[in-house]
């Protein structure tokens, strides 16, 4: 007997592994047979039950947790590299610029106000630029701004580089840093609508271009070499019966304005052949350009009507219009310019002012 205790002391615990394992197979068979139930045979008259077999009801399918909608997905949440936000943003300084205003009185001029203030010429339309678009703007009364140096005051636009100005203006970038009221600092972002001042540079202007004497029949042949038909006498007179002038010429106002009733008569000024006739959209308004076969070409602007075409052939002193208030015009005169070789000229060198 106790022999016996000794073997099952010994043994018990495999026993009762052996157990478990056998109560774990029995379940799991169990749990794979079928069903048998007893359902009514309503055929069998004693209404005696018949056993059927039923398959066993598989378990509801689980949803894997792998095929869910992208709807579903989760988000996860990795924002421990992220860098907090800065509130602190460069802001650079905006230009701070000091001028003097001048006000125009009877009988300044361009060059005397520039050399007043120990400035070019060139510098007052560099902070004035509509100086060249409207002659009334340098009459009595007007205000100017007089930049402290040569230069130009150019309003900052969207897009606008210090790289894109140096370029435009032909103006090294190191000198517009420079310039210490324009406030440059790295990254040096310019702000639109500020002005920046590019020093040493000059506004560039617009020249527009009449058509040449061989557009409107102006030319022959002669010997194998293209010729006016017509060419002038080298002398100029004054295109109207005025002395009234309202602006002379200078960089930013390449010809001569002179003040008179609307609808006086206008004269060519030499000989020659009609070039242009009509509006122009530069500013001229109503234009008449002669070309005189010689180089010389002149143009008569802001007129109110018209007394030749182009292609038509005019002599010295012939009504070829009316004066007017036409285009870039604030007041009834004419604008007239004498241009050599496309390049405009004084016009008070030839006629006299």
């Amino acid at each position: 007997m106790n022999e016996l205790g000794s073997i099952w002391r010994r043994w018990q615990g495999h026993f009762l592994i052996v157990g478990i394992a056998l109560i774990v197979l029995l379940v799991w068979r169990f749990s794979l047979q079928p069903a048998i139930v007893a359902v009514s045979d309503g055929e069998s008259g004693g209404g005696a039950t018949a056993l059927a077999q039923l398959p066993t009801l598989e378990p509801e399918a689980t949803a894997d947790p792998l095929l869910f909608g992208t709807d579903e997905l989760p988000v996860p949440d990795d924002s421990s590299l992220a860098p907090a936000p800065n509130p602190r943003t460069f802001e650079g300084q905006l230009p701070q610029h000091e001028f003097i205003t001048h006000t125009v009185v009877r009988g300044e001029t361009p060059n005397g106000i520039a050399e007043s203030y120990g400035i070019q010429p060139e510098t007052i339309l560099g902070g004035n630029p509509r100086l060249s678009e409207e002659s009334s703007l340098l009459q009595v009364g007007t205000e100017l701004i007089i930049l402290s140096i040569d230069g130009v005051l150019h309003d900052v636009q969207a897009g606008d580089t210090l790289e894109s100005l140096s370029l435009q203006y032909g103006i090294p970038v190191e000198e517009i840093i420079a310039y210490e009221p324009n406030n440059l600092e790295f990254p040096y972002r310019l702000q639109p609508g500020t002005q920046i001042m590019v020093p040493g540079a000059v506004r560039e202007l617009f020249v527009w271009t009449p058509p040449d004497l061989s557009s409107v029949g102006g030319t022959s042949v002669e010997g194998g070499n293209v010729v006016p038909v017509i060419v002038g006498t080298g002398t100029f007179i004054y295109p109207v019966n005025s002395r009234n002038f309202t602006q002379f010429f200078w960089y930013g106002h390449p010809g001569l304005d002179i003040a008179l009733p609307e609808g006086s008569p206008v004269y060519a000024s030499d000989t020659g052949t009609v070039t242009y006739v009509g509006w122009n959209v530069y500013g001229y308004g109503n234009l008449i350009v002669v070309n005189h076969g010689n180089g010389y070409e002149t143009f008569y602007a802001h007129l109110s009507s018209f007394n030749v075409v182009p292609g038509q052939i005019v002599f010295q002193g012939n009504v070829i219009g009316g004066t007017g208030n036409t285009g870039n015009s604030s007041g009834p005169h004419i604008h007239f310019e004498i241009r050599i070789n496309n390049n405009r000229d004084n016009p008070c060198w030839y006629i006299g002012c």
